[in-house]
């Protein structure tokens, strides 16, 4: 009994290595590939698309630690779609058979040239075309969302980028997650304080390029009477024409706070000891700029 449970392993691991162990059904198949970078070394965290023939998304993810994927799909012809940050994207076919294993092997990404980076000078947010938007945890499930409506803010930027400067100021009176009782709740003293506090400000004199279209910018962020060091985590879209052809520029940036690091420590318990307020805030910057008239 153990013989014939040994072959059988071997007659299901043999030629096919970690893809053979996948159950495929009889009307599918399997597709898989290893993603590298110039250097021959895996691509971690690659993300992979695969769409039908009228390019509807079948299926989606991201590689494993060592580069690869596998995914099973109904047999049938596929276009596969592989990116990863700083690098060129891959596009190409699969045809899938029934019982069959459509293997791409070893796809090499190239590095992909870094976007233009804006003219050297002063630079001020189009807020027609920017957000300034947040995200917090409400009694430990939903997320609630909200925005700034109303900032502006200027960036010189240097011949160096590394040398840039930049300054927002955002009115703390402008929040708005589209209910006026819990905004109201937000203007008073258990959190803005924005008869104390008006204003939101963020300079930065600090921009690290980490690569590709990646950047970090850190900076002395003051909120609630409090000035704290914040890293925004940054994509640089790069540069284009708006539609009356002026020049513009444009980036994302996230970052995390932490309410307490800025006395805004409001809090009540509910039921079984649940927080009603999370103790961390997501922010997120859409960000268009246009040169100082």
């Amino acid at each position: 009994m153990f013989g014939r449970w040994l072959e059988n392993r071997k007659n299901r691991t043999s030629g096919g290595g970690s893809a053979s162990l996948l159950p495929v059904p009889p009307s599918g198949g399997m597709i898989s590939c290893r993603v590298l970078d110039p250097v021959n070394e895996p691509l971690r965290h690659a993300g992979f698309t695969v769409s039908d023939a009228q390019g509807r998304k079948v299926v989606a993810g991201e590689a494993d630690p060592f580069g690869s994927f596998v995914t099973t799909v109904p047999a049938g012809e596929y276009r596969i779609a592989v990116s990863a940050e700083g690098y060129t994207p891959y596009r190409g076919g699969a045809t899938v058979p029934e019982g069959g294993h459509a293997a791409l092997g070893d796809l090499t990404l190239q590095l992909a040239a870094p976007p233009a980076l804006p003219e050297p000078g002063d630079w001020e947010i189009e807020p027609m075309h920017s957000s300034i938007a947040f995200t917090a945890r409400h009694i430990g499930l939903a997320r609630i969302h909200g925005r700034f409506n109303n900032f502006a803010g200027a960036i010189r930027i240097a011949e160096r980028m590394e040398q840039s400067a930049m300054h927002i100021v955002i009115d703390a009176a402008s929040i708005d997650t589209n209910v006026r009782m819990r905004d109201d709740h937000l203007r008073s003293g258990d959190f803005l304080d924005v008869a104390q506090f008006p204003t939101l400000e963020f300079y930065s004199d600090r921009f690290v390029h980490r690569g590709g279209s990646r950047w970090a910018v850190t900076g002395a962020l003051s909120l609630h009477g409090v000035t704290r060091t914040v890293m925004l985590d940054t994509e640089y879209l790069g540069t284009g024409s708006g539609m009356e052809g002026e020049t513009r520029a444009a980036c994302r940036a996230t970052t995390e706070l932490h309410r307490d690091d800025f006395t805004v420590s409001w809090q009540t318990m509910l039921a079984k000891g649940i927080a009603a307020v999370g103790p961390s805030i997501k922010i997120d910057l859409d960000v268009q700029i246009v040169p100082k008239g």
